[in-house]
This record gives structure tokens, sequence and C-alpha cells, in this order.
């Protein structure tokens, strides 16, 4: 039966089930504790404050989301300036009785941040938790950790910190844990005065289930004060009036041995299967905890087979202080125990010093992060996979229970290792810069300079060539310098310094600069946004101007402030010495400043990309209607645009005469910078229209698909493309199930990769009657692989997951390109390769469709792409829902629902009736052009031009088969040397396609527009980059000119001809005589066919336009030059 359902069940239900996830719940917190106060008649308020960073990066836009909720119960968000003023803001709500002028019986405080913001916070934490919270308050500190680096510059433990500070922390095993584990929390830091440490890890925060509310009516039993024995009399809450001396006693002496007591008296850690008569325990918390349950039911143990075997389990909800008495009655006639957490051991060497005293007879072995024999079992670096776990509880179990079926498991692991040892990954997806971010542009310096990264997207720059390398803690970007320049060669450096991290900390960094004299440029890159966690708003009080001014009192030498907008600073009144420039001056800017002695700062301005895509959908600021385009016959597939520009927007396009370049319009976020090059093969006009399919022809009656899936646990692995949209499906099937009484788990795994690198889920489906315990899925134990992108489903982390015997696949047959595309054009993508792998580790691939190219046909974007693909899998039978449910999911989120749900029922109908004729495609696979069309073509050209091409055609006549690929080659190339785009062709190409390859992307468009950089006005430079200067040519100026130019085409190679004089032309004949010459060389002295092969494949980087094709000539030249002083020494 259907329910209905609402997006803010989350904060507003208070009883039944709801689907939410681990963000959301943190916010679902303080409104259950409000609650929970006010059923007991204390007025309470909340004070939350923190700085966002993975895993927590989206907790405080869930909060600004929750705002209504949050206001209607008191309870106020601060978006603190760094994590340090955060936690000293939350110390200030447990100080609302001093002097009695409170007017509320307490302020509940929740401090948040990543693990790094718990180091930056050290100090704070110790001097608020040493003076106590209120009776009526109470603290909670939510670390985020991100163990495995995946979106940090240093993995990272809290637990250590939180034990520095004499903080007690609780570990939750996920969402069910994150709301009873807080307000426990909440009641610990009362009774205890402490603060009190949550721990939480992306597989907590990134996860989502359906939740039951009935969780949150725990009884929370409040211990007795006479259990704290001699300190029972003892005010553990904040006072005012303790010196440091008697607070530290206070601290130390009881405070937390109350939490010890409070955690006993509420079960905090708790016997999941009893030791009777057992002979192995497995103590385990966390994440670690629900990993272990998950590997234990892969390995076929249940409870009562746990019972059969001796074999007891033992969960720690708050891993310090370690309640003893717990543990100790756990491990009583045990032969051992075996340890299972994350990251440095902290419950082991609790357990082994608080068993040590114990009778020998009766002390188990302790073992965990190594076994019996010292040896590492459980790695303490990075993450701890499930697989590691499913081991080595396999080969614990079975040292002391003897069970043969481990056997066969740990066999099964050493199979599969083996034979994952012999596969690799074809390609690989790396994060990357979004298309059009201010990064790509931002990020360069000149040529022989170096510069040191920092924190934010700006820090993938390191894996580029860009020369910059190193980085540091959040706050100190630039400051190694002050150490290192003393003792090195080099005058100068960059530093790149996000606006975010400004504002956070690094301010302190340029002033420190100063104080050292050293000689470095800070480029402040100011996009105006938080964008790394989500697009968080900078503050209305940081403007790049008053930026200017505090860095100018600070005592920096030079402030020059480059943007993409000069009119926004109309009517701003610059401080004095400042420059404003158009950001196309940056080499220009750099170079000057690199000069200068001191300090200099750069302000780079320019908005974020995918905040500017966000507000554009929403209508808060205007899509600019001008879009580009590139003419493919007169495109030579350089790469030229792709490292002016570093987008992933410029994508290959494969057609008869090679691989060339087109722009992809769905994901073009505008910034123009691909045109700033030589070619001229741009173009532009304004359209607001991209052409698709008419809406009302996507309406279909279609049938219930036949269900080929019904396990009580359904596992599916989704593989995509960060900032695709991927992600929402697994959100769209979660609370599809919701609706629908079922239950769901996903986990979604992003780290840096939201910025178009590699992202999956792992998505559950089940019912009441089996449940699981881990989010991610064992390994081989996948039903489904969802794969958008079918790349990332190459990955070890997916392939572990795959089986041969249960996987059924679906994958999209189109990739985006990699980001190595960017700077290697003729990167091999290996499709063929990368599908085989696919196939060869799955049950089958059971849909194979082209949807991004469908989302484009039908609605104009690729954004629907993956909506297509999960209609596609659910039309196959492969996806346990009904239709109803998961178009109910989709309504939920108005914004695109109307399209998501047409994209999921066209996925449908691909299935039910593929040759519907809405499917047709016109359109033939690519062919390379024949020998034949090439002759025409040469023909058509010059007179010349075909003699010389028929005489070469005629030597390979006679030294080979014109049918043999040798001869094929040779000619394709020798055809395109001869087929020189000169003025006169560049003008033919545009006039003959530029109607065309408009016509075909939009319905109705205006103001056409040619980019060119004529090299007979080579002469002219661009002030801003001091290259040819590129002319925006209006159409109506354009079309009449490349008529005149193609009617004169006859005069190309005569006396009359002025362009065969350029510099350029020159360029174009001496690189078909060489090859001409090269070519003789080598078939009339009976040389080897591989070096035939070897000029050709030379011969083909020759492209380009102006002094791109002229350094690949030289570079072709060198390489014939090198070629032939290895002949001679041969």
């Amino acid at each position: 039966m259907e329910k209905k359902i609402s997006l803010d069940d989350k904060y507003v239900k208070k009883t039944g089930r709801i689907y939410i996830n681990g963000v959301q719940s943190l916010v679902r917190l303080p409104l259950i504790q409000k609650h929970r106060d006010l059923k007991k008649n204390l007025n309470t308020a909340g004070f939350i404050s923190g700085y966002p960073g993975s895993p927590l990066g989206g907790y405080d836009l869930e909060l600004i989301k929750a705002k209504k909720y949050l206001t209607e119960n008191e309870i106020e968000h601060f978006q603190a300036i760094n994590e340090e003023i955060a936690a000293t803001s939350v110390w200030g709500s447990q100080q609302i009785e001093y002097k009695n002028k409170n007017k509320k019986d307490g302020v509940f405080g929740i401090w948040y941040g990543k693990g790094p913001g718990v180091d930056r916070s050290l100090d704070a934490f110790k001097h608020a938790n040493a003076a106590g919270s209120s009776q009526h308050g109470g603290v909670l500190a939510i670390a985020g950790d991100d163990h495995g680096c995946k979106s940090s510059t240093i993995p990272h433990q809290s637990d250590h910190n939180f034990i520095s500070a004499f903080i007690p922390y609780l570990y939750p095993a996920g969402i069910d844990d994150i709301i009873s584990y807080g307000l426990l929390g909440f009641a610990i830091s009362r009774y205890s005065g402490c603060w009190v440490g949550m721990k939480i890890v992306s597989d907590v925060a990134e996860s989502a289930k359906t939740y039951d509310t009935s969780n949150e009516d725990q009884k929370i039993i409040i211990p007795s004060n006479d259990e704290l024995l001699e300190y029972a009399d003892l005010n553990r809450n904040i006072t005012f009036i303790e010196t440091p001396r008697e607070l530290d006693f206070k601290l130390q002496r009881v405070k937390g041995f109350a939490a010890q007591v409070f955690g006993h008296k509420n079960n905090i850690d708790q016997v999941k299967w009893p030791n009777i008569n057992s002979k192995i325990g497995i103590i385990s918390s966390g994440k670690s905890y629900n990993d272990v349950r998950e590997a234990l039911r892969w390995l076929g143990i249940d409870k009562v087979k746990a019972k059969e075997l001796g074999i007891c389990l033992y969960k720690i909800g708050m891993p310090w202080p370690l309640e003893p008495n717990g543990v100790r009655s756990f491990c009583e006639g045990l032969d051992k125990v075996l340890v299972v957490e994350e990251k440095r051991e902290l419950i082991e060497h609790q357990i082994k010093w608080q068993l040590y005293n114990w009778n020998e007879k009766v002390r188990p072995e302790v073992t965990g992060k190594q076994d019996e024999n010292g040896k590492w079992q459980l790695p303490p670096e990075n993450d701890l996979p499930l697989a590691t776990i499913v081991e080595v509880l396999a080969n614990q179990i079975y040292k002391v229970t003897g069970a043969s079926e481990l056997l066969e498991s740990l066999d099964w692991f050493k199979r599969r290792n083996l034979k994952k040892s012999f596969q690799q990954a074809p390609v690989d997806r790396k994060a990357y810069f979004c298309s059009g971010c201010p990064h790509n542009s931002s990020t360069m310096i000149p040529e022989g300079s170096s510069a040191l990264a920092g924190i934010g997207c700006h820090y993938m720059a390191v894996n580029m060539d860009r020369n910059t390398d190193l980085y540091t803690q959040m706050g100190g970007e630039g400051t190694p310098w002050i150490g290192q320049s003393k003792y090195i060669a080099g005058e100068h450096i960059f530093a790149n310094l996000g606006d975010g991290t400004y504002k956070h900390s690094g301010s302190l960094a340029i002033r420190a600069c100063v104080d050292a004299k050293v000689n470095i440029t800070f480029k402040i890159l100011y996009n105006d946004a938080v964008a790394m966690t989500g697009g968080q708003v900078l503050g209305d009080n940081w403007s790049t101007v008053q930026i200017a001014k505090q860095v100018l009192s600070e005592g920096v030498n030079k402030v020059v402030i480059l943007t993409e907008n000069l009119k926004a600073y109309k009517n701003s009144i610059l401080p004095k010495g400042v420059e404003l420039k158009h950001r196309d001056h940056l080499q220009n800017v750099q170079k000057k400043l690199q000069l200068m002695t001191g300090v200099t700062v750069l302000i780079y301005d320019q908005g974020c990309a995918a905040e500017k895509r966000r507000k554009r959908k929403r209508g808060i600021i205007e899509d600019p209607l001008q879009k580009i385009l590139i003419n493919p016959e007169v495109c030579e597939g350089c790469g030229d645009c792709s490292v002016q520009s570093n987008c992933m927007s410029v994508e290959p396009l494969d057609t008869k005469l090679g691989r060339k370049r087109k722009i992809n319009q769905s994901t073009c976020n505008k910034d123009y910078s691909c045109i700033k090059g030589f070619c001229p093969s741009f173009f532009s006009i304004e359209s607001d229209d991209i052409k698709h399919i008419q809406k009302p022809l996507l309406e279909f009656d279609l049938p219930d698909p036949k269900k080929i899936i019904n396990e009580e646990i359904t596992n599916i692995i989704l593989t995509g493309i960060g900032g695709t949209g991927v992600l929402t499906i697994s959100a769209i099937l979660g609370m599809a199930a919701n609706i629908e009484n079922k239950k769901a788990t996903t986990l979604d795994m992003t780290g840096l990769s939201q910025k178009g690198g590699a992202v999956w889920a792992y998505i559950k489906l089940y019912t009441d009657k089996k449940k699981p315990y881990s989010h991610k899925i064992t390994p081989g134990m996948s039903d489904v692989l969802l794969a958008c992108d079918q790349v990332v489903a190459t990955k070890d982390e997916i392939q572990e997951v795959l089986s041969t015997k249960r996987t059924y696949a679906v994958i999209n047959s189109n990739s985006a390109p990699v980001a190595d595309f960017i700077k290697n054009t003729d990167i091999d993508f290996k499709a063929d390769e990368v599908r085989d792998l696919i196939k060869n580790t799955t049950k089958e691939i059971a849909v194979e469709l082209d949807s991004i190219q469908l989302s484009y046909k039908f609605f104009g974007n690729t954004i629907n792409a993956n909506m297509i693909q999960l209609g596609a899998a659910y039309q196959a039978g492969l996806i346990p829902l009904k239709d109803k449910s998961i178009i109910g999911s989709i309504n939920l989120n108005k914004w695109g629902a109307e399209n998501n749900i047409k994209a999921f029922n066209l996925g449908r109908l691909l299935i039910h009736d593929p040759n519907n004729t809405i499917f047709i495609e016109n359109k033939n696979p690519v062919q390379q052009i024949t020998i034949n069309e090439l002759q025409k073509e040469i023909a058509n050209y010059s007179k010349e031009s075909i003699k010389d091409f028929s005489c070469i055609k005629s030597t390979l006549d006679k030294k080979y088969s014109l049918d043999e690929k040798i001869s094929v080659e040779t000619l394709r190339e020798y055809g395109r040397i001869c087929l020189i785009k000169d003025e006169y062709r560049v003008a033919s190409m545009h006039l003959k396609n530029y109607k065309k390859i408009v016509n075909e992307e939009f319905s109705t468009w205006n103001k056409l527009s040619f980019y060119l950089a004529p090299p007979i006005l080579s002469f002219i430079k661009d002030k801003k980059t001091n290259n040819p200067k590129k002319f925006k040519i209006p159409g109506y100026l354009a079309i009449p000119l490349f008529f005149i130019l193609d009617k004169l085409s006859f005069l190309r190679g005569t006396l009359l001809d002025v362009f065969r004089f350029s510099k350029e032309r020159q360029n174009d004949y001496e690189h078909k005589r060489i090859f001409e010459e090269r070519f003789f060389d080598i078939v009339e002295n009976s040389k080897q066919e591989s070096e035939l092969f070897h000029l050709i494949e030379a011969s083909k980087k020759v492209k380009g336009y102006g002094s791109i094709r002229e350094r690949n000539l030289n570079i072709f030249k060198e390489n014939l030059q090198k070629e032939a002083i290895n002949f001679i020494k041969i």
C-alpha cells in the first residue's frame, strides 16, 4: 500500500518511517532534542556552529534548507569563519547562566567540522571542555573523518584528538545510531559536564536509509551521583568560579569517569551475540561494526551458527573512555578476541590494558591490527575494506573453530584475488575542473614559473601540467616559501589561495609573508562561493574590493584585480594603486608581479561555474544566450582549444577525416575560453532553444516488466560521472522503496570526484524479512550493475562486487571523454576493452544503450541520460519496485520532474519496443574517407595538388597493392597535406557547413559571429596576451567575405595569390616537401614499411593553425632528424 510522502517528513514527522540520509539525520537531531526537552518542561534553545568539510560538506547546506524548522524550534545555525571560532562560539552557548542573565534553562550546542578542523580547534576544545557544559545545555562535537583521503590532503582520524582534549566520544555505525547516540551524547554532556564527541565517516554521512522514528523514543537513564563515590557532591557543570587547576582536577578525576558510568547505565556498549561457552569474541565499533555483520553474513554465520561455532559479538558505542565492566564480562572465558577497528588502534589498546591484570587462565589472546604472530592483518592506513574484514574474520574464526567451510571462503578469495591481479582498468576517470571553472584559467602561470597549491577545488592543479606542486594545511598557503626561499635557486613563487580559505585563515599567511619579506604573489581565487563543499556563499562582507583594502593594510606592495566582468566594477571605488583589468591580461600581469620585490596579490574574480549553473537553472542570474560551435571541416583536431580552456566540454568528434572537436552544449558553462586560440573553426550564435523532439511525443502505455531480480535483498551498484546527476538515481530508488513500504539503504561515494570524476553508489532494496548491515555490497554479491558510465564500472571498487554468476549489467555505451583527453588529443579511449572487461566480469550485459545520445535527441541536453538508463533497467525486470513508486519519488522533487518521468518512460519504451519509429536513426556510422573521395576533393582543390597526389599514388601502386593498409594510410595522410586549409578553403568550408551545423542543434538562432586570426594580419598583437589578435567578425560581414574568398580560390598558388607568401603557407609547403622527400627516400631505397608508418604517424601530428602548427612542424622535423641519426648509428 502506497502512502503519502513529503520531503519535509525527515524534519517534521515524529512517528512511523522516513527516508533520510546521514547529514539530514544530524539536522533532525537537535529538533528531536528540543522536542524531548519540551516534554520535560525545559525551556531550551539550540546553537549550531562549525565549518564545512567532507564528509560533513553538506551539513550546513542542509541546515540552511531546514532553517524554517530550526527557527520554529529556537535553534540557531551560525556559519563560522573557521572551526576554532565556531568551537569558541559553542563554548559561549554554555555560558548563558553567567551572572544569572539567562533567558533559557539551557542551550544545547553542536560543533561540526572536518578532521583537520578538529586539529585546528583543539585548544578551544580543551578550554571549553575543562570549563564544562551547562546542566540543561550540553555539547556535541561532530567530527567528519576522511580515513581514505578521498577529499582531503591527508587522511585523518579524530579519535586521538578527542582523547587529548579529554572529550568522551561516540561512534555511530549508521543512521539509526546518529540520532540515538546524539541524544545520549547531549545527556552524557549534561550529566558529566564534558563536551561529547561524535565521529562521522563518509560511509555514514553519505548514506541514506529507511529510518524508524521509534528509535527516538529510547529511555535515557540518568545515573545517581552516588555512583561517583567520593566525588558525588562535586558540581561537574560549568560554574565560572574555578581556577584552571581546579578545572583540570575536576576533568581528570571526575568528569571522564562520570561519562563511563553513564555509558554503563545506558548500555551504550552492547552484547549482540552473547558469550555462552564461546571460543572467539569479535569486538567492533562504528562503520566497522556494520561491515563485520555484513562479512559474517557473507560467510554464512548468523546468530544460530555463531552459537554453534562458539562466536560472540560485542558492539562498542563509546570507544573512549572504554567502559571496563562490559568488556571484561564479555571477554571472560574466551580463547581469543578479535578487535576490528579502522585506522590506528584505540579500542584494542584499551582492552589489553583493562585485561592485563587478569589471571592468565581467563585472559584471552587479543588481536586486531596485527595477528598473533605480529603480522599486519587489518591495515591502519586509509579505509578498511569490507573484503579485508571478510578475509580476516574467516581466517581467525577458522583458527579457533576449525570450521572447514571457512576454508572454502578463503580459497574463493585467493582465487578471486589472483584473477584480479591480472585485471586492470583500461582507462581511468579522474576528477577534473568543471567545464567553465575559473581555475581552468586562473591556475595558469607564466612558462618557467612555479606555484604552490592551495586548499579547495584548485588543489587539483597539482595533477595538471601547471608547474604547481606541494601544498599545505588550510590557511598555510604560501608560507613554506618563508623557510624555503633563502636556500634554493629562484627568487619568486606564486601561491594559490581560495577566497574561502582567505576568509577562514589565509589572510594570516599573507601577513606572515609580509613580515618575512619574501618575494611571493598570492593569487586569491575569488569565485564567491565555498565551491568544494556545495557552493555556500562567501558572505556579504568579503568583496574583492574589501579584500584589496585588507591586504593593502597588511603591507603588500601591489594589488591587481582581474575579472571576467569589468562592468560589475562600474560603481566601485578602488583603493589607491589597485589596478583593475580583464582576466585575459592574466599572463602579462603575472609576469609583472613576479618581477616585483616583496608580497604582491592578484585577485582573480570569476564566479564558480557549478554555482553559476545552479543559479541559472533557478533563474537567479541570467543565462547567456551565446552558444559556441565548431565547424569540424575547419577543425584540425590539434587540441589547442582544450589547452586554452582546459575544458571538458570540448569533446572529441569522429569524422571521416579523423578525430575533430565539438562543444557539448549540454555541459558547457559558457566560459568561452575555448575561442582564444588561433583556430578559425569557431563561430557563435545566440539561441535559447536546443533542438529536440517535442515532448508530447514521449507519452505511451507500457506493460509491467517481468521481474528477473527477486532477492530478499537486491544489491545494485550504480556508476557514473560526478556532476551529471547520477547519484540522483540512488536517492530516487531509496525514496521509491519508502513510498512502497519497502526499505532501502544507499551509500554515495564521491570525494573529489564530484568534479567530473568517478562516482558510484551502493543501493540495497529489501523488505522486513531480512535487513542489510553494511551499506556497502560484499564481494561478488551485486545483482545489478547500472553503469551510467562504463569506464567507472572498470574500477577495482566496482569490480570487487561483480559476479559472473549473479550480476546483470545495464551499460551506457556512450562514454564521455576522460580528463587525459585535454592534453592527449589522440588518446585511445579503449571502448572495446572497457566493454569486454564488464562482459567478462558479469553474468551478462542485459541492456546496452546510448542513453546520452537519446537524452540529447529527445530533451536537448544530456542530464536526462541517467533517468533513461534507469527506465531501461526497470523494464528489463532488474529493479524490484513499482513504476508508480519511482514516479512518485521523482515527483517529490518538483524541479525537472516532468522531463525525468518522460526520460524514465523513454528508457522503458526502448526495452519494450526497440523498433519504435522514434528510435530510428538516419545517421550512418562514421566511415573514413575513401581514396576515390579524397582524389576528387584534391582535384577540385588545385591541379598542382592532384598531380602530386597522383605521383605518390602511382609510386605506391608499383611498390604495394593499393588495398594494403600502408598504401591507404599514406594516401590519406598525403591527401591531408595537399589539402592545405588556406584562407580560400576555410572560407569555403564555413560557407558550405555553418547553417547545417547550427540547424542540427538549434531550432531558432541569430547573431552569427566568427572568430578569426587571419595570418595576413598576424602583425596585429592582442595587448592582453601578446598573441596575434583574434577578431570577432559578425556574420553579416564574414559571410560576404567568405563568399569573395571562395570565388577567388582559382588564384591559389598563382602569382596573384597574396596569401602564398605568408609564414603559415611557407610552413605548409615545407611540410609537404619534407614528407615527399622522405617518402621517396623510403620507397625508392627499399626501406622497411615501419619507416613509412613512422613517417605517417609523425606527420599526422602536424596540425593546427598559426604558431600551433609551426610548433608541431618543428617537432616533426626534429623527430625525422633523430630518426636519421639513429639510422646512421645502426
